[in-house]
């Protein structure tokens, strides 16, 4: 596995990969890897010929400085965890590097950046989008793969490559989870054990909520259910519990297939997101 830290570097390993025309696949992420980051890279492993991961702790997607400097920062680690698996190449570029002086550019995505995780965290897709274009454009990649559980990013990606006409494949990855049912995520590590146990219920009484509207309850009951039965658990506050189209992320009830319900809620200084598919 080669390591490159700057655009150049990485465009002389892609354009050698192009004349041999190989496939090239991409995972964005920003470190801190854990198993379900793994799964994508194998999936990107079995469906390309070469496979770059990138490590990039994006500052203009975080919403809140303290957030920014809590983010688990693994990188050796992480190295040797990509190593393992096969990828071909790691991109672990600065912020300098991706934002050089004068940088004055982004990208805002309307529709399905618009509720959700987007009316509470601020210029947080606008960031989330700038970054993923600049990366599909540094790597010159045919396929990138994202996981559903942040299932709005892979909209609003989804959006970006489709507006743009980015000539990329935005493939979508099956949530990966703890043997509890608890989603994998790099901030789960910063869940102190007497929350771990409480993390743990989210997933279920989301399927607990998500059985109920399939055997036709009215979302106008299931819903604010589920928000209490989360803060009788201990999340608070919960941010949102809603049901959305899954192609456009826009309001629907509970007749409306396919769906996605989807979740945010704090568990004490640690927020979690989760997302199940109503189908």
């Amino acid at each position: 596995m080669v390591t490159v830290r700057n655009v150049a570097d990485l465009r002389g390993v892609v354009d050698q990969w192009r004349a041999d025309r190989l496939v090239i696949g991409l995972v964005p992420t920003m470190g801190a890897l854990h198993d379900g980051h793994l799964s994508l890279v194998r999936r990107a492993l079995a469906e390309c010929d070469r496979v770059i991961v990138s490590i990039f702790v994006n500052p203009t997607q975080f919403d809140n400085a303290s957030d920014l400097a809590l983010y688990p920062r693994t990188a050796d680690d992480d190295a040797a965890m990509l190593r393992g698996a096969g990828a071909h190449a790691l991109f672990m570029p600065d912020v300098d590097a991706m934002y050089p002086a004068g940088f004055a550019t982004r990208i805002h995505v309307g529709g399905v950046s618009e509720g959700l995780c987007g009316a509470h965290r601020l210029g947080h897709f606008d960031g989330v989008a700038t970054v993923v274009t600049k990366l599909l454009i540094q790597s010159r990649t045919d396929r990138a793969y994202f996981g559903e559980k942040d299932f709005q990013q892979l909209q609003v990606v989804r959006r970006v490559a489709a507006d743009l006409d980015l000539p990329v494949t935005i493939v979508g990855c099956p949530t990966v989870r703890e043997g509890d049912g608890l989603a994998m995520s790099s901030r789960n590590r910063r869940l102190p054990v007497e929350d771990r146990e409480k993390a743990a219920r989210l997933p279920h009484l989301m399927q607990d909520a998500v059985e109920a509207l399939k055997n036709g309850e009215a979302s106008t009951s299931v819903l604010p259910r589920l928000r209490t039965a989360l803060e009788q658990t201990g999340f608070g506050p919960v941010e949102y519990a809603e049901l959305r189209r899954a192609d456009d992320l826009t309001r629907c009830d509970e007749t409306y297939r396919p769906a996605r319900l989807l979740v945010a809620a704090w568990l004490g200084h640690v927020r979690l997101i989760d997302n199940l598919p109503v189908a």
